[in-house]
């Protein structure tokens, strides 16, 4: 498990991160979430032990990560620019790996080759396309066999069936090796097809901590018709997050579970109502909206 407390980073007066508190349960596939400049690279470099927080505590499994060869070990990288040393090809690398990581699994490295054959591991890297780029640095971070992962933008440049070819390898990992994935990324889409926990960030902060099953149980969309011409007035309590209509069909993105924001409307004698799941990309837009984004009137 990861844990960070209250941790504050400043850069020249920013705060980057500004009382970032976030957990990470072992063997989970944890995304974050968040709009450009929340704090979703900062806080990776800070649990990979390349940036030390000016306050605040990170720890892995009750460990402190910054300088810390024997925590550090444990754990894989893949930030989202790759960088390799000076010509270095991928062959080259993985020797490097295998010096530095005792859990290097060369017979792994080698399976592994046939999951990334359009990779020339002869040919510098810094040559290679970026999403050459990527597949080399994702065949060297399995091949550690890292307890933990950790994944900036991971499969930015990557073709849709390589893309589905890693997630199907890091799931394997997960449920085979009890892998520890934390992932930052853009596609929300994405995320939502492997990812168990979620992290959403703002300002420097975790404004929303969950697992998706709580998440997406926790807001609604209802998608309902009154037997009345206009909507009858709704209750004051009702967290409503977002309205719109097309003709009577009225949509309602409501906070709550499912079944008791149904309850609630049905003592209006609704003649038509419906309940649908939010995806991921929607629960972000809508819990953000009044933060960062001019949202609230968006159609979805």
């Amino acid at each position: 498990m990861i844990e960070v407390k209250d941790v504050v980073k400043s850069f020249d007066g920013f705060h980057a991160l500004n009382g970032l508190t976030m957990t990470v349960p072992k063997g989970a596939i944890y995304g974050l979430v968040g709009p450009n400049g929340a704090g979703k690279s900062t806080i990776l470099r800070h649990l990979c032990g390349a940036y030390r927080q000016d306050s605040g505590e990170i720890t892995l499994e009750g460990a402190p990560i910054y300088e810390n060869p024997a925590v550090k070990a444990r754990m894989a990288v893949i930030p989202d620019e790759i960088y390799s040393f000076g010509s270095a090809t991928t062959r080259d690398m993985m020797k490097f790996y295998k010096g530095l990581y005792p859990t290097f699994d060369e017979e792994r490295y080698k399976r592994l080759r046939e999951a990334f054959p359009e990779v020339d591991e002869k040919r510098p890297i810094r040559r290679l396309s970026k999403g050459m780029q990527k597949q080399s640095a994702f065949w060297l971070a399995l091949s550690c066999k890292p307890d933990y992962l950790l994944l900036d933008e991971p499969v930015d440049g990557l073709d849709p069936v390589m893309r589905r070819q890693v997630w199907s390898i890091l799931m394997g990992d997960v449920t085979e090796r009890g892998t520890t994935v934390v992932v930052s990324s853009h596609n929300l889409r994405e995320l939502e097809d492997v990812c168990d926990h979620v992290g959403i960030l703002s300002h420097g902060k975790v404004a929303l901590e969950r697992s998706l099953s709580e998440l997406q149980g926790g807001i609604v969309k209802l998608q309902i018709a009154f037997n009345t011409e206009t909507p009858p007035e709704l209750p004051e309590d009702l967290q409503i997050l977002h309205t719109s209509n097309l003709g009577r069909i009225y949509t309602y993105i409501v906070r709550g579970s499912s079944e008791k924001v149904q309850e609630r409307f049905a003592q209006f004698l609704p003649i038509f109502m419906e309940a649908l799941p939010l995806t991921l990309e929607e629960i972000f837009i809508y819990e953000m909206g009044g933060e960062d984004y001019a949202v609230r009137e968006i159609v979805l």
